[in-house]
């Protein structure tokens, strides 16, 4: 057996998302989100399901900070509904949903778990959707907006904030792929956007700095690792590419004030250029406190003509693959944290999302997650290497507290350590969840 340990003041703590958790669509004034327009499309959904109810947490959020309270965890990340707070996505605030939030942190903190809070975990308010959505530049003055009321109502209370998670699948995913909400499929649409959101997010950096807002501000991009199927120069650079559209793309001009060039000579030949305006780099470039990374998988790639947006073929080399099919690769881990902190120097990070997906049911009135827990271990291995390696790690939040509404594939796959039956909303504790709080209160574990 090996230990693994960690640093004395390493964070533990688990994330969710609004939509994903909440329910409660259209209760307490919340206006209607594009992912509620999305999911009630038929055929964009696996079995047709949608946030309506999700886990409930709206109402159950009680329930569910004892269980991370029992967790032992000392952070905890969480998503606002945008809807919630301006139905129409600007103009009139809602005070019942500034006052749902101000109980939860409340909770939160009465529980001795603080609160990480995420501004957009996208559910973009339909009526900005309506005038184009992050396409439209008045939504990023909108979303400053909708921020600037955050900081200002919750200072002091909440002192970690993410201004957007994962802005790779907010556009290229979401609008390109077509594979989430709004569900377009425009290269030169989802490019304006991903550059949109990183101008949005540097807006509001400036705007929380200028209030002079307690506490940091970071985002969290989600990341992968391509390695080459050989050396030759035409796999090394089809890898590249797809690593520098989830990392470079979106951490470069934070962190550069650029963007990768040879993406953008890529999609010039694609006939795809940049909106960039006057001033946006250095709106876009300002200095964060730490960096959020999400990580499930990684990947083999070769180069192959006509494959993909990046001429990149994956190579099935018989991983172990998650119940979402996604494969177990932990060494991807290890290189792209490694990889960020070499190009962009001793930023403070958060691993903000990490985990797997695997549909364990309830047998006799427990539930054996066992390739979850194999999952974590080595994933936490491969973390506590880089830690050693020097990569400076600050916290680690295990991805999902709660089985919940998983995007486009709805309730069909459950990441949570708390298992949740969708027709009783009854939670129970996964063997993952005892695992985990065994690391959480000892900060190390045998492997």
């Amino acid at each position: 057996m090996t230990i693994i340990q960690f640093p004395k003041d390493m964070k533990w703590g688990t994330a969710t998302a609004s939509y994903q958790i909440e329910g409660a669509a259209f209760e307490d004034g919340r206006g209607l989100s594009i992912w509620d327009t999305f999911s009630h499309t038929p055929g964009k959904v696996v079995n047709g399901d949608n946030g309506d109810v999700a886990c409930d947490s709206y109402h159950r959020y009680e329930e569910d900070i004892q269980l991370m309270k029992e967790l032992g965890i000392s952070v905890y990340r969480f998503s606002v509904a945008w809807p919630r707070i301006f139905p129409n996505g600007k103009g009139e605030i809602n005070p019942k949903g500034l006052e749902f939030y101000h109980k939860f942190v409340n909770a939160l903190l009465e529980n001795g778990i603080e609160p990480m809070c995420t501004l957009y975990h996208w559910d973009l308010p339909q009526a900005l959707q309506d005038t184009g959505g992050w396409a439209n530049r008045d939504t990023v003055k909108a979303f400053v907006e909708y921020a600037e009321t955050m900081f200002k109502e919750f200072n002091g209370k909440i002192k970690k904030w993410i201004t957007l998670n994962e802005p790779l699948c907010i556009s290229y995913i979401a609008n390109y792929v077509g594979a989430h909400a709004p569900g377009n499929k425009d290269l030169q649409l989802a490019t304006d956007i991903s550059h949109h959101l990183l101008v949005a997010h540097g807006r509001t950096v400036q705007k929380f700095r200028e209030l002079g807002t307690k506490g940091e501000i970071g985002y969290a991009p989600n990341t992968t690792w391509f390695e080459p199927f050989s050396n030759r120069l035409e796999d090394v650079e089809a890898c590249y590419r797809e690593i520098d559209h989830q990392v470079r793309w979106f951490m470069d001009p934070v962190f550069i004030g650029e963007y990768p060039q040879n993406l953008v000579d890529w999609f010039k030949e694609k006939g795809v250029e940049l909106p960039i305006e006057k001033g946006d780099m250095d709106s876009i470039q300002q200095p964060i406190d730490f960096l959020g990374i999400n990580y499930y998988a990684g990947q083999i790639g070769r180069y192959k003509e006509n494959t993909g947006l990046f001429d990149c073929e994956i190579v099935e080399m018989g991983y172990d693959r998650t119940d979402i099919g996604w494969p177990v690769y932990p060494d991807g881990f290890y290189n792209v944290l490694s990889y960020v902190t070499e190009r962009y120097g001793n930023v403070p990070i958060y691993i903000t999302e990490n985990g797997a997906c695997y549909n364990d049911e309830p047998v006799s009135g427990t539930v054996k997650d066992a390739k979850r827990i194999k999952y974590l271990q080595q994933h936490l291995t491969a973390l506590s290497r880089v830690i050693e390696s020097g990569v400076n790690i600050k916290g680690y939040f295990l991805w999902s507290m709660l089985d919940n509404f998983e995007w486009a594939e709805g309730f069909s796959k459950r990441f949570g350590i708390v298992h949740v039956d969708y027709n009783t909303l009854v939670r129970r504790k996964k063997d993952s969840y005892y695992w985990y709080k065994k690391v959480v209160n000892n900060n190390w574990f045998e492997y």
